[in-house]
C-alpha cells in the first residue's frame, strides 16, 4: 500500500514537470519565433515582404547573397528565402513563382524557361524546359487553304500554345536546392490569395491588353473588372492560388495530371486548341550539356539549342575577340560597327543552322570555333556598312515579352534563368478555373519558309513545326567566370534582342570596365540580319548614329531594348547588382 502511494505521487509530480516544460516550449515559440523560423511566413502583415508597400531598387552592393529580377516582391521574397538558409537553388524558384503572380505578362507556370548554373563545388548545369509542340500540331498547321501564313493563329489564341514547360523545369531545379519545395511555393499562394498592390506599368499592362482578354478567353479571368486598373489597386488571383496549392501538394503531377491538367485539356476543347492530356502527362525538362566560350581570359557559360542564345552569343564573341575593343571605346563608331557586323552574321546562322537538337543535327562544334568565326569576318569591311542582301547563313560542316532572374548566394552558388509566354501575357488565354496566363510559343516556329514570326526572325527547316519539338529559342541565360571563379551572372527579356544585350552587357563589362548600373543601362543597339537595319535606344550617342548613317547603315530608334539583371563580383568579393531601369526590375541582397 505504501509503495503504492508513492508510486502514484511521483507520477504526478512527473506529470506536472512535463506540463511545465511543455509550458516553456509553447511560450518560447511565442516569444523567439525564429525558433521555427522556417514554417512563418513571408509574405503579410510584419513580415519581410509587405504585397502592398514596395519600391524598386535598381542598384546593390552587397556581401552575401543578392536576386535581380523583375519585381521588387519578388526579389524581396528571393532574399528572404537567402537569408532563412536556402541556396541560389531555392531562391531562384521561390522568385519564379513569385513573379508568376505579380508578373504576370511574363513571369509565368504556363509558359517555358532556361536555366544555367554553377554549382558552389563547380559543377555546370543546363536545364531546357522551353515548351514542345503538341501531339496534333503539323509543319503546315498555321498555313490557311490560300497558301497564307496566318501569324494571327500562331500569335494569339488557344491554338497558339505549347506544351508548358515552366513547372517540370522548377522541380527540375529543385533538385540542386536546400529546402522543401512547399516552403518556396508558399509565398507564390499568398500573393495570390491575399493580393498584392499593381504598379502603374503593371496596370497599364493590364488595361491595354483588356480587350484581348475579352476576346481570347471563354470564362472570366482575374485581369478584366469594370473600368480600368490603376496604380495601387490590389489584384487577387484565387484560381491561381488553389493551381499553385494543388503544385505543393501534389508535385509536378500536380499541374501535368489531375485537376490542373483538366482545367487546361478542356480550356483548349473549348477554344479549339490542341493539347491533349497525354501532350501534358508526356512533358519532360531536358538536361543540356552548357555552351561554353573563352573570351579574352574570361569563361562565358550559356544556354545551348533549343536556345539559340549560347551559340549566336558564343559567335559574337569569338568574331570581335581579335579586334582592339577597349581601344575603340565604348559607342564609338568603330566599336558599334564591329558588333553590328558580327551580330548581322551570327543571326544569318540562327536562321539556317539552329533547331532543336533532339531533330536537328545542329553544327554547335563549328560554328563555335575560333577558326570559323574568323572566316564568317574575312569579308567584313570596317570603312562601310554590310547588307544582309551579301551575307547569308555560314557555309558549316561538322567532324519580348520575357524575364530573366540572376541569383547568387554566399556559397558560390550562380543560378541564371530566363522564363517566357512569347509575348507580352503570352496567347492572351487564361486557363478557365485554373488562374494562369498560357503561352503564345508556336509562333518561335518557323511557320513557313521566309515569313518573320512577332520579332522580325526567320527560319526554316531547322526551325519547322513537329510534334513533340521545342521551338527555337532567343533566351541567352548567362554566367561568366574569371580563373574559375563567379564573375558574372546576366540575361534580360526581349525576344531576338535578348542574344545581342547579353553581348553588349559582356562587352561593356570586360573592354570598357563599366560597372554593373552602367553595363545594364547604358544605351544599347541590335541588328538582326532580317531585316537589314540597326535598332537603337534612346539616349544613344548621336555622333556615333550620324557616323553609321554615313557608312550607309539605316538606323532606327525604339524606346527600349531589353530589361537585363546583372550581377558582378568585385574584386573584394562583394556583389555589385544592377536591375534595369527600362522596367519595374528590383535588386535585393544583404
Amino acid at each position: 500500500m505504501i509503495s503504492g502511494k508513492l508510486d502514484l505521487i511521483t507520477f504526478k509530480k512527473i506529470f506536472l514537470q512535463m506540463k511545465y516544460i511543455l509550458a516553456v516550449l509553447i511560450l518560447c515559440v511565442m516569444i523567439f519565433p525564429s525558433c521555427k523560423q522556417a514554417d512563418q511566413p513571408i509574405v503579410g502583415a510584419d513580415k519581410e515582404v509587405n504585397p502592398y508597400q514596395f519600391s524598386s531598387v535598381k542598384n546593390v552592393t552587397v556581401t552575401h547573397g543578392c536576386v535581380a529580377s523583375a519585381h521588387p516582391l519578388a526579389s524581396e521574397i528571393g532574399l528572404a528565402i537567402l537569408k532563412r538558409g536556402g541556396n541560389a537553388f531555392d531562391a531562384m524558384i521561390a522568385t519564379q513563382l513569385a513573379l508568376a503572380v505579380v508578373h504576370p505578362s511574363a513571369g509565368n507556370i504556363g509558359g517555358c524557361g532556361y536555366m544555367v548554373a554553377r554549382t558552389a563545388n563547380d559543377s555546370l548545369i543546363a536545364l531546357d524546359y522551353r515548351e514542345m509542340a503538341p501531339g496534333k500540331a503539323g509543319r503546315n498547321m498555321y498555313i490557311d487553304s490560300a497558301g497564307n501564313a496566318r501569324t494571327d493563329w500562331s500569335q494569339n489564341g488557344h491554338l497558339a500554345v505549347g506544351v508548358p514547360g515552366t513547372v517540370a523545369g522548377l522541380f527540375a531545379e529543385h533538385k540542386y536546392a536546400k529546402l522543401p519545395f512547399k516552403d518556396l511555393i508558399q509565398p507564390a499562394i499568398d500573393l495570390a490569395t491575399n493580393g498584392f498592390v499593381l504598379t502603374e506599368r503593371e496596370a497599364d499592362g493590364l488595361n491595354s491588353n483588356r480587350e484581348d482578354f475579352l476576346k481570347y478567353n471563354t470564362m472570366p479571368t482575374a485581369f478584366v473588372k469594370d473600368g480600368e486598373w490603376k496604380a495601387g489597386d490590389t489584384l487577387y488571383q484565387p484560381e491561381l492560388a488553389e493551381t499553385l496549392k494543388r503544385i505543393r501538394d501534389n508535385g509536378a503531377k500536380g499541374f501535368y495530371e489531375g485537376e490542373t491538367a483538366k482545367l487546361i485539356v478542356e480550356e483548349m476543347q473549348r477554344g479549339k486548341g490542341i493539347i491533349s492530356y497525354d501532350d501534358l502527362k508526356n512533358y519532360v525538362c531536358k538536361p543540356r550539356k552548357p555552351v561554353e566560350v573563352d573570351y579574352r581570359g574570361y569563361d562565358v557559360v550559356s544556354m545551348p539549342p533549343s536556345s539559340s542564345g549560347g551559340i549566336i552569343l558564343g559567335e559574337m564573341l569569338n568574331m570581335i575577340e581579335p579586334y582592339p575593343m577597349s581601344s575603340y571605346g565604348f559607342q564609338t563608331v568603330k566599336s558599334v560597327q564591329l558588333m553590328v557586323e558580327a551580330e548581322r552574321r551570327a543571326y544569318a546562322d540562327r536562321a539556317q543552322h539552329l533547331g532543336d537538337p533532339d531533330f536537328w543535327n545542329v553544327p554547335q562544334q563549328v560554328l563555335l570555333s575560333k577558326a570559323y568565326s574568323k572566316k564568317r569576318m574575312s569579308n567584313y569591311d570596317s570603312t562601310k556598312a554590310g547588307k544582309s542582301d551579301d551575307i547569308n547563313a555560314g557555309d558549316v560542316h561538322e567532324s519580348d515579352q520575357t524575364t530573366h532572374i540572376s541569383v547568387i548566394d554566399g556559397e558560390g552558388n550562380m543560378v541564371a534563368v530566363t522564363t517566357t509566354l512569347n509575348n507580352s501575357y503570352g496567347s492572351k488565354t487564361v486557363v478557365g478555373g485554373a488562374g494562369f496566363i498560357l503561352n503564345d510559343e508556336m509562333d518561335d516556329f518557323s511557320i513557313k519558309p521566309g515569313v518573320p514570326n512577332m520579332y522580325g526572325a526567320i527560319g526554316g527547316d531547322a526551325n519547322a513545326i513537329a510534334p513533340g519539338k521545342r521551338m527555337l529559342s532567343s533566351m541567352t541565360p548567362t554566367l561568366v567566370l574569371k580563373d574559375n571563379q563567379p564573375f558574372m551572372v546576366v540575361g534580360t527579356p526581349g525576344g531576338t534582342t535578348i542574344t545581342t544585350s547579353v553581348f553588349q552587357s559582356i562587352v561593356n563589362v570586360v573592354d570598357f570596365g563599366m560597372n554593373a548600373d552602367d553595363a545594364v543601362n547604358k544605351p544599347k543597339f541590335h541588328h538582326q540580319w532580317r531585316p537589314d537595319t540597326v535598332f537603337i535606344e534612346k539616349g544613344f550617342n548621336e555622333a556615333t548614329a550620324k557616323g553609321l548613317q554615313a557608312m550607309g547603315y539605316t538606323l532606327v530608334g525604339r524606346d527600349a531594348i531589353g530589361r537585363t539583371e546583372l550581377i558582378k563580383i568585385l574584386p573584394d568579393g562583394k556583389r555589385d547588382a544592377a536591375a534595369d531601369k527600362r522596367g519595374d526590375d528590383s535588386v535585393s541582397g544583404y
